[in-house]
């Protein structure tokens, strides 16, 4: 006698993804590694002059101005934003996505932040569409306007059906990478005090990646003013190795 079931069909018992999840994968780890030719490396977002003022002096102190960056800073809104970017550029709302391109524009605090994140953001676009072109996604660049880093980020995933969950882990963590990166350059830090400090901030990253998953644009706010500060101060600093 045959049987139906309402049970869901067993896992692939190879632990294998499909084609989308592998897809997603793929792009997520190129999109957002350190060697896709975004500039990253050129800013510190204000990291070069707190190592100068004495605020950044060894992985502790890092580590901390990471983990309020992040949580409370430029790290969460930049997270809001692309969340906010991502669902528009899914929906295909034209009008609301150049809303939050505008206003993620408008909440950079400083004039060498906007070169960061403006800079990134055009580089991602024109590298995505040149190497991943996908429909619909010239669209929606178009009624961005302007394309700030993570809003670019929310528009290409959207367009290529990239969840946004996994983008956004992918996001900060990359963000996170970078500052790393800059911090241990600047102090100086090896590479084994650098990875412990991203080994301790995984549960900063995931805990700012729910936050902003649920978060609304009325949420945005950063209470991070020494690093607001830095960014801006870091414009006047005599000996520079960042453009930012």
């Amino acid at each position: 006698m045959l049987m139906t079931t309402n049970e869901p069909a067993p896992a692939d018992p190879t632990g294998g993804m499909t084609a989308e999840e592998s897809a997603a994968l793929y792009r997520l780890m190129t999109w957002l590694s350190p060697s896709f030719p975004v500039g990253a490396f050129s800013y510190s977002s204000g990291i070069e002059w707190a190592v100068e003022a004495g605020d950044i002096t060894d992985a502790a102190s890092l580590r901390d101005w990471l983990a309020a960056m992040l949580s409370e800073g430029s790290g969460f809104c930049d997270a809001v934003l692309l969340a906010q970017a991502h669902r528009a550029a899914a929906a295909q709302d034209g009008a609301a996505l150049h809303e939050i391109a505008e206003l993620a524009a408008a909440f950079v605090p400083s004039r060498e932040r906007q070169l960061e994140t403006s800079t990134q953001g055009r580089a991602f676009i024109e590298i995505a569409r040149s190497a991943w072109a996908c429909d619909g996604l010239d669209e929606m660049v178009a009624a961005c306007g302007g394309v700030v880093y993570p809003v670019a980020v929310g528009v290409v995933s959207a367009a290529h059906a990239v969840p946004l969950a996994p983008a956004m882990h992918a996001f900060l963590h990359a963000v996170v990478s970078n500052w790393i990166s800059a911090g241990a350059r600047l102090v100086p830090l090896g590479q084994t005090d650098s990875q412990r400090i991203l080994a301790s901030l995984e549960a900063d990253v995931a805990a700012t990646a729910k936050r902003a998953l649920i978060a609304s644009l009325d949420d945005l706010g950063s209470a991070t003013f020494r690093a607001d500060l830095a960014s801006l101060r870091h414009e006047t600093q005599y000996t520079r190795l960042f453009r930012s």
